[in-house]
């Protein structure tokens, strides 16, 4: 206890998990494309576990896009149920665990993929019971959603390290496309509740109506998705069009959740629009998810419009508001942060919608992407820095 009060005395970085999570997460997503942009131009910077291919993908969701989330639900967690967020020492500890993964992919030190596979894989588990301990605690059941997402993004996690110690290109690309799905899914449930919530709270506007059949379409469909993926996965593929009906559901049923959010309205407010343009983007992935289980497009361009047109820019508007929301702070767009959504949004475009209908460009247009990328993410490492381990400017703890 006297160890844990002296660390949250000596740095505000260990009070709140959103700080070091946010911190550690961003600064990863700029060194780890850093990293991908020379690999890229054909200048080896790393010799990681399982090789560049493989570690591109799963450190940026279980690195980058993992820490994240983990940031933002083991801070909400707090306001959820009232009781005290994770701090101090098991906070470090848990960072720790994070950090010592990152490294043990980028340089593997000759350890077994199973050593490897047990320390990165124990990060997630860990986080569901600290997210689990709480809502248990104060009988707060809807929120337990997140711990079998949790659950699910650990197993998908653990099937890509077999996948590569069995040399299965299937199963691995199966379980990445599992995380990002299960990713998805949490997107859709936070974003459908903060994004409508922020939109009329911040234009002073009646909160939108929440029909029943539609959150159902929007919710299920994904869900449907995620059970489909799971039982490829299990050795009992379905069709294709079955595939492509789920997935125009889906994007169809979040593209009307959406629509009823109004948020046109916000183009000011790039905290605001840039959360709307990311759920814009979920909608555009799935639609080309679809698209892809007919041939029509390469389903890495649909992965890719998930992941950087939804989770990044997502991410990026929901870190900059958060970050100010936990440290006092008045929830203004800070300069240069509007710049860096709108480069987040021409990555996107150049990463995985100019290709599918000018494939020629694919070369430049993923080098730039990258640039927009780290242009994007250094942007907001450079405001929010200072925020994130300093003290909260009302004086409050967190």
């Amino acid at each position: 206890m006297i160890v844990h009060s002296a660390l949250t005395r000596a740095t505000p970085l260990w009070r709140l998990a959103f700080r070091p999570f946010f911190l550690l997460g961003a600064a990863f997503s700029l060194l780890a494309m850093l990293i991908w942009g020379a690999f890229w131009h054909g200048t080896i910077l790393l010799q990681p576990h399982g090789g560049m291919f493989w570690w591109h993908q799963h450190e940026m969701l279980f690195g980058f896009v993992a820490a994240i989330v983990v940031g933002f639900l083991l801070t909400a967690v707090q306001n959820w149920t009232g009781q005290p967020g994770l701090r101090g020492v098991p906070l470090l500890a848990l960072a720790g665990l994070w950090l010592l993964g990152r490294l043990l992919m980028a340089s593997p030190l000759g350890l077994s993929p199973w050593v490897l596979m047990l320390v990165d894989v124990a990060f997630l588990p860990l986080v569901a019971m600290a997210l689990a301990w709480p809502v248990i605690r104060v009988r707060q059941w809807r929120n337990l959603i997140f711990v079998p997402v949790l659950a699910l993004l650990a197993l998908s996690n653990g099937l890509m390290h077999y996948a590569l110690v069995l040399g299965d290109a299937l199963l691995m690309r199966g379980s990445a496309h599992l995380a990002v799905l299960l990713i998805v899914l949490l997107m859709i449930v936070l974003g459908g509740r903060v994004i409508p919530f922020f939109t009329s709270r911040r234009l002073q506007r009646p909160a939108p109506t929440r029909p029943a059949w539609l959150e159902v379409v929007a919710l299920g469909s994904v869900v449907a998705m995620l059970l489909m993926q799971l039982a490829g996965l299990a050795g009992m593929p379905l069709p294709a069009s079955g595939w492509a009906a789920l997935a125009f559901t889906a994007g169809l049923g979040n593209a009307l959740r959406l629509l009823r959010w109004e948020g046109w309205l916000s183009w000011r407010e790039p905290l605001l629009w840039g959360l709307h343009v990311s759920y814009a983007f979920i909608c555009i992935g799935l639609i080309m998810w679809g698209l892809a289980a007919l041939g029509i497009v390469a389903t890495s361009l649909a992965v890719h419009a998930l992941t950087v047109g939804g989770m990044a820019s997502m991410i990026l508007a929901m870190i900059s508001r958060v970050a100010l929301g936990h440290t006092g702070r008045s929830i203004v767009t800070l300069p240069g942060i509007g710049i860096a959504l709108v480069l987040l949004v021409l990555a996107a475009i150049l990463r995985a919608l100019l290709p599918a209908v000018w494939p020629l460009a694919s070369h430049w247009a993923l080098s730039f992407a990258i640039v927009f990328w780290c242009l994007a993410f250094g942007l907001y490492l450079y405001r929010y820095s200072h925020i994130l381990l300093s003290n909260r400017a009302d004086g409050a703890e967190g």
